[in-house]
């Protein structure tokens, strides 16, 4: 498979909401995908947003975005958001190569590390994230408010 590895366009939006329903179970309406793509590609100092496009047919199947962490407590370190490949694609290297992306971005910017969370139920996402070298640290739970406007 030829594939390109490119920063994330508005076109993208389609294709992202797609991976994002079959991928990850987030059934997100195209609005919603459109507006963040919009307002987190402008800021390229913070959000690192990238897609996987098959070479030939154009498609996008696979995608990341990782955002640059920094705390008063810790070097300067990337959170992976989000990271999800269309499922016909699984076990074809798209995810790794994403990682990757993300890796030198991280090495070519002085980022002393990358860290992202997955949730409990995601056991394969897991294996993949230990095969690629990614250790799991600690486990936590997650505190949520929600403001409605």
């Amino acid at each position: 498979m030829n594939y390109m590895i490119r920063e994330i366009n508005i076109s993208d939006a389609k294709e992202i909401q797609k991976i994002c329903k079959t991928a990850l179970g987030y059934d997100v309406d195209i609005s919603t995908v459109e507006n963040q793509i919009k307002k987190l590609s402008c800021d390229n100092k913070h959000h690192i947003l990238a897609v996987y496009e098959d070479e030939n047919t154009k498609k996008v199947i696979g995608f990341v975005h990782a955002q640059v962490y920094e705390s008063v407590y810790s070097d300067t370190g990337l959170n992976i958001l989000g990271l999800a490949v269309n499922p016909d694609f699984h076990g074809n290297g798209v995810g790794k190569k994403l990682i990757g992306y993300i890796e030198k971005y991280a090495m070519d910017n002085g980022i002393s590390f990358i860290r992202l969370n997955s949730a409990n139920h995601r056991v394969e996402a897991h294996k993949f994230y230990e095969n690629i070298g990614y250790k799991c640290d600690k486990l936590q739970k997650r505190f949520i408010k929600i403001f409605n406007f």
